[in-house]
């Protein structure tokens, strides 16, 4: 079976940052899934899955309402791993292009009171959320971008390099 794109990033060098997952072309839409990475891999503790649960209830609603964005958002939801967040778009732009959307969404965290679509009729876990620690990540992470702004290392991602044979096998570590 051929290994999928997101496999093929080092996880091991990867940090926390805003990159290009992969592009699709379907006919006439080209489609942008983003990585929005928190934390490193396999070095730092995963966001709390209560956290990472309001992040994003409040985030998915933040880009649906922006007014220069909303019409191209598709999606927004957590890696399993629970390091970070998946975003798709219309289109295709640079992880730098990004910055500022992302910025101003972590940011907005902050300010939030409650968490959008927290209710039984909403939601299908409408108890698993932790606001107080939603702010905590998200302000953490939000001073990280902005700590980082200049560092080309946030936009791009580390790639493994995988053996392969003559007759195009490859090769993967186990």
């Amino acid at each position: 079976m051929e290994m999928i794109q997101s496999f093929s990033v080092d996880h091991t060098r990867i940090v926390p940052g805003i990159f290009t997952s992969r592009v699709d072309h379907l006919g006439e839409e080209t489609v942008t899934t983003y990585d929005i990475r928190l934390k490193r891999p396999n070095r730092e503790p995963v966001i709390d899955v209560g956290a990472m649960h309001s992040l994003e209830h409040i985030i998915a609603t933040n880009l649906r309402n922006d007014p220069e964005w909303k019409d191209e958002v598709i999606y927004w939801g957590p890696m399993g791993c629970l390091t970070g967040f998946y975003l798709i778009l219309k289109g295709s732009r640079t992880p730098q292009e990004l910055y500022d959307l992302m910025l101003n969404a972590f940011r907005a965290v902050e300010d939030a009171q409650d968490v959008p679509g927290a209710a039984p009729v909403n939601c299908g876990h409408y108890l698993m959320h932790n606001l107080e620690m939603a702010k905590w990540y998200a302000r953490e992470f939000a001073d990280y971008l902005a700590a980082n702004a200049g560092n080309d290392e946030i936009f791009t991602y580390p790639m493994t390099e995988r053996l392969v044979t003559d007759e195009g096998q490859h090769f993967y570590d186990s």
